[in-house]
Parts: structure tokens; sequence; C-alpha cells
């Protein structure tokens, strides 16, 4: 028998108004209902009707990760520098990382993700190919410095995350243990109530090759993703790729030095000359490692740095300044022309394919110039997609304009390879009696995230909306009344709790059946069972939180409908 929760014993406090610092639904939801409290920017504590769905999104995780034979670890959070040193991400996460030193000056650092510390364990139990395929996650609190964190639980500093490795002797290996996980997480989110795609995308600090998301639409989501409409091509617009047949220049004129005084932007440019944006260059400058490179692509499009600084990783990118340009007279502060960088590093996006004609910068004060050909009058050292990708774009499968829209990232999957098991040496004895190098996969879940991406998917007007997998409760029982309502509320609810269902109860004294409801739909259980002017009939009234629809029956009938 299930304990029936009596909101008259339940911590709970609920809030009319919005929180004035809340910008996103679930942000404003999950404080107002009393799932969670603030204690810091980034730092959330969870109530006991928030560690409710918390736990029940960790036990849907948890059985589908055992149900495909991986098995279940608890590492701690608080780890050792060596690790991240010797892959290269205690630099490589820059400010994300939290470090801190103990009292004799070692330093150390608060988990953000555990391949180093997976690796290790698997190389000190795992010796023999016998071992091996071997998956191992745990589900635990992950620590990240966000610079500006926000939107609740959606974007903090410390969040809840399950993490699984995969460790397998073979690249096919790898790739069904990533088929395993690929499948449970349809099944999780399935079991969650998410809508969801499945984008592909890119690595970043991960590392590794194969990577694909998990995105949960929602106006609050933070990735941007494509989707094509006429194929099943989905990307996050880092994942996006473009390209340009070379096309054949021998027809362009000659370069000509044009006379531009006062445009030392594409705006200007363009309309000095009459022409539009897209039959110019657009040169920006940026510092990779400290290091001047210039990035071309055409003037209507802008580069993405982010994009720029996933292809260049673990380099780290920024803007050049105007110091930068102090003493350089290669470099004219908005002239800037790839014909004439010398030796500088010239990166252009796929758009700027061979062959193709230009308006840019001259390399010289209040001058520019056309018939500057790729391939003919420059040469582009590395060709990389770096251009934010807009509405319409191309789809790279099928060719059909694609379509962006906004959502949360609720999973992400990697397949590794051998970067973790190069850096640490792990090796198995292979069957042939030699040492065979592992190969890894790494997946993670946002279960806090996931909180977040429910309420802002099902909420409506009147509050929560949870889907019953998750919910706190199954059932949420108002007495609207006094005594006689009272005394059948917490009948019924004890009755519907010997059934196995999870009961809340409101039977608080002294609080208006208003008040009730309202906390009643705020809460968001998906079914409310109200005993109210017909109790003395024995009769209630049975209401489905998400669709409104209500209908009044006998108690046995209730308790019948309720536990089919």
């Amino acid at each position: 028998m299930t304990q029936v929760q009596r909101m008259s014993r339940l911590m709970v406090k609920t809030l009319r108004d919005d929180p004035a610092d809340a910008e996103t639904r679930s942000h404003k939801l999950l404080v107002r209902a009393g799932y969670v409290r603030r204690n810091a920017a980034g730092i959330w504590s969870w109530l006991p009707l928030g560690k409710r769905v918390l736990d029940n999104i960790s036990r849907v995780v948890r059985e589908e990760m055992d149900d495909i034979g991986a098995q279940e670890v608890l590492l701690p959070a608080l780890l050792p520098k060596e690790p991240y040193e010797a892959s290269g991400r205690w630099q490589e996460y820059g400010d994300l990382l939290f470090r801190l030193k103990d009292r004799k000056g070692g330093d150390y650092l608060l988990g953000p993700t555990h391949e180093e510390i997976f690796t290790q364990i698997v190389k000190d139990q795992c010796t023999s190919y016998k071992d091996l395929p071997v998956m191992l996650y745990q589900i635990q609190t992950k620590y990240r410095d966000e610079a500006r964190p926000r939107s609740g639980v959606l974007r903090g500093r410390e969040f809840q995350m399950k993490d699984s490795y995969s460790f397998d002797t073979t690249d096919e290996g790898l790739a069904e243990s990533y088929a395993l996980h690929r499948a449970a997480y349809q099944k999780i989110f399935a079991r969650l109530g998410l809508d969801y795609r499945i984008v592909s995308a890119v690595s970043g600090a991960m590392g590794g090759s194969a990577s694909e998301e998990f995105l949960a639409p929602a106006a609050a989501g933070e990735d941007t993703f494509v989707d094509c409409p006429a194929c099943d091509y989905a990307a996050n617009t880092e994942a996006v790729t473009f390209s340009t047949p070379a096309v054949d220049g021998s027809a362009h004129a000659p370069v000509e030095e044009l006379d531009t005084p006062d445009t030392p932007t594409i705006e200007t440019l363009a309309a000095h000359l009459g022409v539009p944006a897209s039959a110019t260059l657009k040169n920006l400058l940026v510092k990779v490692d400290g290091e001047i490179v210039a990035v071309g692509v055409p003037g209507d499009r802008e580069v993405d740095l982010g994009k720029l600084g996933e292809h260049l990783t673990p380099a780290v990118v920024e803007l050049v300044t105007a110091e930068d340009f102090e003493g350089r007279d290669d470099l004219v502060r908005g002239y800037v022309g790839p014909q004439g960088l010398g030796k500088i590093r010239y990166i252009a996006d796929p758009r700027v394919a061979p062959g193709t004609a230009w308006i840019t910068g001259a390399n010289k004060d209040g001058k520019h110039a056309k018939n500057v050909v790729a391939g003919r009058d420059f040469e582009v050292d590395d060709y990389l997609d770096v251009v934010v990708v807009e509405e319409g774009d191309p789809c790279p499968s099928c060719g059909t304009g694609l379509k962006l829209d906004r959502a949360i990232e609720i999973g992400h999957i990697f397949q590794l390879g051998r970067k973790y098991a190069d850096t640490f040496q792990l090796d198995v004895l292979g069957q042939q009696g030699k040492p065979v190098r592992v190969t890894m996969g790494s997946y993670g879940i946002g279960v806090s995230r996931a909180v977040a991406a429910l309420a802002e998917q099902t909420a409506d007007g009147q509050g929560l909306c949870w889907p019953a997998e998750i919910a706190p409760a199954d059932v949420h029982v108002v007495a609207a009344g006094k005594a006689l309502q009272t005394e059948l509320a917490v009948e019924v609810a004890e009755k519907l709790a010997a059934a196995g269902l999870r009961v809340l109860v409101d039977e608080r004294a002294g609080v208006s059946p208003g008040v009730k409801f309202t906390d009643a739909e705020l809460i968001g259980v998906p079914k409310i069972l109200v005993a109210g002017r017909r109790s003395a009939e024995g009769v209630v009234e049975l209401k489905d939180r998400r669709t409104g629809e209500r209908e009044e029956l006998t108690v046995d009938e209730a308790i019948a409908r309720l536990t089919a």
C-alpha cells in the first residue's frame, strides 16, 4: 500500500504571482507550484514535489539503462586535476570548469562529465577481451560554471545528469553499443512524454566522431536546430554543412580597384556601389590561440563564432580588438581583402567557392576591389562551414529550404572512439594474445533539464500538467467543502492508495475551495478527483487535468476508473 500524502502536511508553498526574475514558463511554474527554490544564481533546491518528479525521471532512465545491460555505479563529483590535465580538458573547458584547491594546495575540480574517470576504472577492472563489452552508467550531480545561469533549472551551475559509457574492443562493437543507447533513449523520452527530435550534432569538448543530440522543441530552448520538411534531415545548426561546386572563373574581368570612401561596413559599401550585400565578401578577423586569422563569408551572411570554435577546437577563438591593428600596415580596418593578406591564414565558407568573384577590401583605406576571384586572386587555406544558418538555406540531403526551430537539449550520444583510451593507454589482452586498444562511447541525459523541458512542453494557462509516468502523484483528491467532503476525500484517497496509486489529498482546513482548485491546477497531477456538493450521495467529480473533461461518478466507479 502506498502512503497518502496530505496537503496539510506537505511542505509546499504555492505562489499566485510569477517570480520577478523568471522569464521562461518552466522557471515561473516550478517556483510558483512549490517544486523548486533558488539558493543562488544557477543553484536550486528540489522540494518534496520536485524531488518526486526528479526521482520518477531517474527511475525511467534507470529501468531502460538496466534493460540494455548497463551497470549502475556512482563516482565522486570531486575529482583530481591529473586525469583531466592528461586528456587536455583541464584547459579546454576554460572558465566552465569549477576548479578548487585542498588545504595542501592540491588541484581538484567538480566533475562536468566523467570520461576520464570511467576510463581509469575500466583500465583497472578489465584486463581481457573476455571482460568486454561493458556499459556503465551513473545518475549524479554535475557542475559547470555558467557565465549567465538562467531559466531556472534549465541552465544551472549544478544539475542532475545520467552519463553512461560503453567499452568495446572493435568499432563494430562500439556501433552496437551506440545503437543500444540510441534505442534506449527513444524509449526513455517516449515514456517521459517528451516531444523530441534526433539531430546530427558536433562533439565539442567531449571529443570523438559520430554525435547526435536529442532535442525537445520549446520556445525557451537555447539550441537552434534545422528540420527539412521534405526529408528526414535534422541537425543542430552547428552541424549543418553546405557545399558549392567550383565554378569556371576564367571569364571574369581583371581585378579593378574602386574608390569607396567612408565604407568600412558591408551596409555602407553595398549602398555606395548600389549592389546587393551578397555580391560582397566579408572578411572577419579573429585570433586563434593568439594568431590573427581571416574568415571570409558572403557579405549577406554572418560568421557563426560557435561553429568556427567547434571546427578549430581545442584552439581558443576570439575577436580581434583595435589594439591588434596597431603596427600592422597589412591590416586596414574596414578594408581587408584576402588578396593582400600575405602569410595570414585564410578560412572561407564553402560559398566562397573557387571561381566565384567578389567585391571586397583592397587593403587600402577608402578602397575596395571588384572582380576578386577565389582561386585566381587569392587562395583559401581551409574551407569550413562557418556561417549562421538561416531559414530557407538548402537541405544538405535534398536541397529543400530548411526550417529553423528552438529546442532544449535533453540528451547527447557520442562515438568517442579511442581518444580517452589512447590518453590512458586503455588496452586489454585480445583473442590473439596481443594488446587491443579499447574504443568508447559516451551518452548523456539531462535529468533535471528533462523536468524543465516537460514543464515547457506540457504546461498550460493554469499551471503544470505532468505526464502520468513522472507526475508527483497519480491523482489529486480535493475536499471542496467542510467536514463531510473532507471525510469522503480522505476515505477515497486511502482506498486509492490501497489499490497502489500515488495519492495527494487536499484536506486542508480553513482553505477555500477556490484556492484548492487553483493549487490542483497549478501542481499539475494528471487526474483531479473532487469531493464536492454531491458528497452526501457518494458522488464525486473526476477531471482530466490535460483535457479538462469532467464527469460525475460514484466513489466505486471513480476508484474503478482510476485503477483500471
